[in-house]
């Protein structure tokens, strides 16, 4: 099994090296990165100019592009041999209609495009609470070997959001700050929720400033908003169809 890693945060962000960590427990590992973090970007590729590509390391490639020109520069160009696209762990989740904006996720839609399945990893902090990267490395690890056991996996792409376990879950009424009482989250699989981000500006004499809280979207019962902010990992199939 040989995997191709990418994101976009970046090929220093600490969570792609705990993916290219998790995915080396199973295969072979190559990562074909951005050379600069382009969190948001969505499905952009690079057309029209010339893609820098550089050698970051043994096994690492640093790309002067977006993370869907990435895995197009992964796939035809690096390791036409790859059997997945693996994104992330992209610092913040990437939950209901973020698979519109995130990067993290077109780089594995683009590889379905391309032929070749995919696993999009997100890892969701909240409010006063952190990342922790061994944890991602083992859930996604466990995430991995779920979701290739399934006999229908290849057939689409999938997105992956681990919970911060660091602070209390919102949607069970914990309290902030207080930690959960486990360690071991469950895998649940769930469609991803339908509604908005809140969106709401500040206008300063023109100038529109962002101020949705990502803590405060809706979300409807077993949905990946609600599996995620409730302690699990929420594993979501997607199509392009």
């Amino acid at each position: 099994m040989k995997f191709l890693v990418t994101n976009d945060d970046g090929v220093d962000a600490p969570g792609i090296r705990a993916l290219a960590a998790a995915a080396s427990q199973i295969g072979e590992v190559l990562v074909v990165a951005p050379e600069e973090a382009h969190s948001g970007c969505g499905h952009r590729v690079t057309t029209h100019e010339a893609i820098p590509v550089r050698e970051y390391a043994t096994g690492w490639w640093a790309i002067g592009g977006t993370p869907a020109d990435c895995t197009r520069v992964g796939l035809r160009e690096i390791a036409a041999d790859c059997d997945w696209v693996l994104a992330g762990v992209n610092a913040g989740a990437n939950l209901g209609v973020d698979i519109f904006m995130s990067g993290t996720v077109a780089a594995v839609r683009e590889g379905a495009l391309l032929g070749c399945p995919g696993i999009a990893f997100s890892h969701y902090r909240a409010a006063g609470g952190k990342f922790n990267w061994e944890f991602a490395v083992e859930n996604a690890v466990r995430a991995i070997k779920r979701i290739m056991a399934d006999p229908t996996a290849a057939e689409g792409f999938w997105n992956v959001n681990l919970p911060d376990l660091s602070v209390g879950s919102a949607s069970s009424g914990e309290s902030p700050g207080r930690l959960l009482n486990r360690t071991h989250p469950h895998l649940i699989d769930c469609p991803v929720g339908r509604h908005h981000l809140p969106v709401d500006f500040v206008n300063d004499r023109g100038k529109l400033t962002y101020r949705g809280v990502y803590q405060d979207r809706p979300s409807d019962p077993g949905d990946d908003v609600d599996v995620c902010f409730g302690g699990d990992i929420a594993v979501s199939r997607l199509s392009i169809w």
